[in-house]
Parts: structure tokens; C-alpha cells; sequence
């Protein structure tokens, strides 16, 4: 499906139906990724309506010009969401740069929030090297290794758990969403990533139930920046978690579907699904 907007158009998939929950996918990539991970949580889960859009300047969305910083984005995803289901309350989750894009609709819009869910959230445009794990991978596959393309490669040398499962989901999903990705869009942001408002610097604590979810080993975020978000989120999870990095749902896949359903169910307390 798509949605026409004046800053461009975006292009989205929903599954289910009932409550809306609006899912953002991290930078570079596509829906498709985040659909892989979230949708195993409604296999036998009914009452909610999942929203997957490709970003601006990611998969099949367009993106004017004019946007150039994460301000900009935010605006776009504000203005779709109030398309698709105005007047509707919403659940947001995110990961990496999908996870920063979800906390500037927290920070802006709480009344509207009804529940947060953060996967390796992202801040920073070039996070401090001294506020990150060293890389590490825990468990090896030296022989899968020496089957790849290059392109490929980089990717799964970067995980903490290798796994043949967890290539062929890179296959899939993230190594042809990159080939769609605006390049010219992506410069343009980078050099604009931090919103001007601080997220972590709310008018008041967000007080619907919420996980975050940070890789020990994760190179690309780490896990120390993100512990001051505890304070902000006074119904939130958090959870550190061993053997995995930037790919943590993929990771650790059993221990993120009982957090995230954990999560869920808080949620539908909270709103009365």
C-alpha cells in the first residue's frame, strides 16, 4: 500500500487488525527485516494491527529533497500515521535507528503512545568509541565464513552468534533492502542525525508500559548510553542481553519473543485489548 504525503510517499504492509502498532525498521534497510522479527509474536496473538512502513528514502518510499535531517523524518511518519488512523492512539516499536524515530514520537506526542517497545536503540550518528563493547563473536563458524561473498561477509562477521539460520535471514532480507536505499537521502540525514529536541530530556516520565532491549556485545550502539532512559521510562524492562549485538532479535530469537510478548500482554493491560 501507499501513502501520498507532500514530503513524499510511503510505501507500507499491515497485518492483523484491531489496536494499531507502528513498527520501524533500523537505517539502510526495509520492512521486511522487522516484519521477520515481529510477526512471530502474533502467531496465536489476535486484537492488534501491525504497521510496517518503509522509511523515507528506504524500500519503496520516495523522500523529497528538502529532507534532510531526522526532524524532518519524524515530521513524515507523524503525518502518515495521522493519515492511516487519525484520532487513534498507537503502540510504537523500533529498532536501531527505527528505535531513535520511535522515541522522538514518545517525546512528542505521549498522549498518543499507548506502549513503547525499543530494540537497540539508536542515538548517535558516530556513537563514542569509548561508550562501546569491543567486538567479540562467541560462537564461530569458520567454515560458513569461508563460503561468502564478500558483501556478505562483512555482515556476518559482525555477529556475535554465527549461524547458518541467521545468514540466510541477512540473505533475505537485509542485503537486498540495502540495494534500495537512497544514498544521496542517507548523506543528508547523517550529517543532520540527532534530533534539535533532546529525547532524553522529556517535560515528564513516559508512564505506559515499555521494553528495551540492548546486545552486551553490540558494537554499533553498546548498552551504557542507554541505561539513563530507566529514569524515563519508570513501566519499562530493560534488559542487557549476553551473546548477542546489533542483531539481537536474530541472536537471541527465543529470549527476545518472551520479552517482547511479555511487553505485549503489558500492553493490552494497560489499554484493555
Amino acid at each position: 500500500m501507499e501513502c501520498k504525503l507532500e514530503q513524499g510517499t510511503i510505501h507500507y504492509e499491515t497485518y492483523g487488525d484491531g489496536r494499531p502498532m507502528l513498527v520501524l525498521h533500523g537505517g539502510y534497510l526495509d520492512h521486511r527485516h522487522i516484519v521477520n522479527v515481529i510477526e512471530p509474536l502474533f502467531d496465536h496473538r489476535a486484537g492488534w494491527q501491525r504497521i510496517y512502513p518503509d522509511l523515507p528514502g528506504h524500500g519503496r518510499s520516495t523522500v523529497a529533497d528538502s529532507v534532510s535531517s531526522h526532524d524532518q523524518v519524524l515530521d513524515v511518519i507523524q503525518d502518515f500515521m495521522h493519515e492511516i488512523c487519525p484520532k487513534l492512539s498507537y503502540v510504537v516499536a523500533g529498532e536501531s535507528r527505527g528505535g531513535y524515530l520511535a522515541r522522538g514520537l514518545v517525546y512528542k506526542n505521549p498522549e498518543l503512545v499507548d506502549g513503547a517497545l525499543f530494540i537497540v536503540p539508536g542515538r548517535y550518528a558516530i556513537a563514542q568509541a569509548d561508550s562501546l563493547p569491543a567486538h567479540t563473536t562467541l560462537i564461530k563458524d569458520e567454515a560458513l565464513v569461508s563460503e561468502l561473498e564478500p558483501h556478505e561477509a562483512r555482515r556476518f562477521e559482525r555477529l556475535v552468534v554465527q549461524s547458518r539460520k541467521t545468514l540466510e535471514k541477512i540473505r533475505k532480507y537485509k542485503i537486498p533492502a540495502v540495494e534500495l536505499a537512497d544514498d544521496d537521502f542517507q548523506a543528508r540525514v547523517i550529517e543532520n542525525y540527532e534530533f534539535s529536541f533532546d529525547v532524553d530530556k522529556p517535560t515528564k516520565p513516559f508512564t505506559k508500559p515499555t521494553l528495551i532491549l540492548l546486545g552486551r556485545q553490540d558494537t554499533e550502539v553498546g548498552y551504557r548510553d542507554a541505561w539513563k532512559m530507566v529514569e524515563i521510562f519508570p513501566r519499562a524492562t530493560f534488559a542487557i542481553v549476553d551473546m548477542a549485538g546489533h542483531s539481537l532479535s536474530w541472536e537471541q530469537e527465543d529470549l527476545f519473543n518472551c520479552l517482547a510478548s511479555d511487553w505485549i500482554q503489558r500492553v493490552e493491560g494497560f489499554v484493555g485489548v
